[in-house]
């Protein structure tokens, strides 16, 4: 044999390799780029552009994905009433498990007690910043110009636009078709390109593992192990008990099948932290391991990485009662109800990207009136918090988009249950 034929020719370990599972391939990543950060310390930091570069290919893909997804799945249902009754049932599943997973929150805070002890004292309280009104909130759905919104990225105001779009194609019949099929290629060409980044995945969660191993290391994590914990656990009984539940109970559909569809999403959600850069991989699961109609996926998952923070809400729980126990602060069921209502209202107007839930929490403690300079507190630990709520994040999107193709008899359950 020659050597360009040997050189051709795949090894054993490359064949093993290239028949992995997408999922297997990210977390060998993961444990590999976890143990260089640790050997090597602070000068794994070298990796850190090749784990930023694959975070900006995601990234990349988010903007058009969306706007195109969301004009084809409101195109194909071609039931205006349709897509509102689905509009209708998504915000209310994630109202709602947003205000459930921030109780657990509440619930392990107290139970737990991770900041009790600690007696720190509060500095001179700093000037909260104005939060926007229910009014303004609303007012900026609608975007003045909807070209700077898709170059910002502001997706609650790329989603009003396309969702009007959307419609008004449908409603204008056939001329709007050749429109609809530029879009539906656009999207298809989308989907590609996301198949082609998500190949570079295993590489990327490498170098951002080591990045984060290697600059917080293991020590860093003990003082706060009990936040993390909390946080974990929180995550855990969510994902492993609401969304089961309601998969089976208001689905009818196997839970099991649906952790088995999500493990791709779940792995990418807790390497990159950011619930708009997995929304590409998502979709992929939610369409092909899962059965998701194109219509109801391209409508429910955008919507939900907007506005479904249930990690996020749950993270605000623990948190905010760590900061109240460190410095001595009590907290009566007013200040409770009112960190639910604020977390979980909030929660529609925060970004999924990486280090939102600080600004979340700064919102939080600000308005339950505890000393803002307790986000310091969390702030060192917030990237292996954020692992975590991202994951959760993800995670109730995709439930969303099962439970609700079921009940509007868009799921395939040839896809769903299938080995």
């Amino acid at each position: 044999m020659s050597n360009t034929e040997s050189l051709d020719t795949p090894t054993l370990g490359q064949k093993l390799w290239f028949n992995l599972p997408l999922w297997q391939k990210i977390v060998i990543g993961m444990i590999l780029g976890i143990t260089v950060g640790v050997i090597f310390g602070e000068d794994a930091v070298i990796l850190k552009p090749i784990g930023s570069l694959f975070v900006n290919t995601i990234k990349m893909l988010i903007v058009p994905l969306v706007f195109c997804s969301i004009i084809v799945g409101i195109t194909s249902m071609q039931d205006t009433n349709k897509m509102g009754r689905i509009g209708f049932k998504a915000v209310l599943f994630y109202l709602l498990s947003t205000a459930v997973a921030i109780t657990i929150g509440l619930l392990l805070g107290n139970l737990l007690q991770p900041g009790a002890g600690l007696e720190l004292v509060a500095q001179q309280a700093e000037a909260a910043k104005a939060t926007p009104s229910l009014a303004d909130t609303l007012v900026a759905l609608v975007p003045t110009n909807p070209v700077g919104a898709l170059a910002q990225g502001h997706i609650l105001q790329i989603i009003v636009f396309a969702v009007a779009l959307g419609i008004s194609l449908t409603l204008i019949g056939e001329k709007g078709k050749p429109a609809v099929a530029v879009f539906e290629s656009l999207a298809e060409a989308m989907y590609k390109l996301t198949d082609l980044v998500m190949k570079l995945a295993p590489y990327g969660v490498f170098a951002l593992m080591a990045w984060v191993a290697g600059k917080y290391g293991l020590t860093l994590l003990l003082p706060l192990m009990k936040v993390i914990g909390a946080v974990y656990l929180g995550s855990i009984l969510h994902v492993l008990g609401v969304y089961s539940a309601l998969i089976l109970f208001i689905a009818k559909l196997s839970p099991v099948q649906y952790f088995r569809g999500i493990v791709d999403a779940q792995v990418v959600a807790f390497t990159t932290t950011s619930s708009a850069g997995t929304l590409p991989v998502s979709m992929k699961c939610a369409r092909e391991k899962l059965g998701v109609s194109k219509g109801v996926s391209s409508f429910v998952l955008p919507l939900g990485t907007t506005i479904n923070m249930d990690g996020t809400a749950l993270y605000q729980g623990v948190t905010t009662l760590f900061v109240a126990q460190a410095f001595g602060i009590d907290l009566g069921m007013p200040e409770y109800i009112t960190i639910i209502l604020t977390a979980t209202l909030a929660s529609i107007g925060t970004a999924g990207v990486p280090g939102a839930g600080l600004i979340m929490l700064t919102l939080v403690l600000t308005t339950v009136g505890l000393p803002v300079e307790g986000v310091a507190l969390i702030a060192g630990i917030d990237r292996i918090l954020d692992m975590a709520r991202t994951t959760v994040n993800i995670s109730g999107d995709i439930a969303a988009s099962v439970i609700i193709a079921k009940s509007e008899k868009e799921l395939d359950t040839t896809i769903y249950n299938a080995k």
